[in-house]
């Protein structure tokens, strides 16, 4: 199942269209760590600090929103 996964950051909202849950959970684990630490398309990514994270299951409609 793949989805949006949204991540807060102190400053920053990311929006990861079309991953998979699994990636959202490994997010969601590493939550309130100074360093989250992800693969996206082979490379490590490291997003810093991120609280909370959310899921939103298929696309996001970005004309309405959300």
């Amino acid at each position: 199942m793949k989805g949006t996964a949204i991540l807060f950051q102190e400053r920053n909202i990311t929006f990861i269209e079309d991953v998979e849950h699994s990636f959202y959970e490994e997010i969601k684990d590493q939550c309130d760590c100074e360093h989250c630490n992800c693969k996206i398309n082979n490379k490590t990514v490291d997003f810093g600090s991120v609280s909370p994270v959310f899921w939103h299951e298929d696309d996001i409609d970005w004309d309405y929103g959300y």
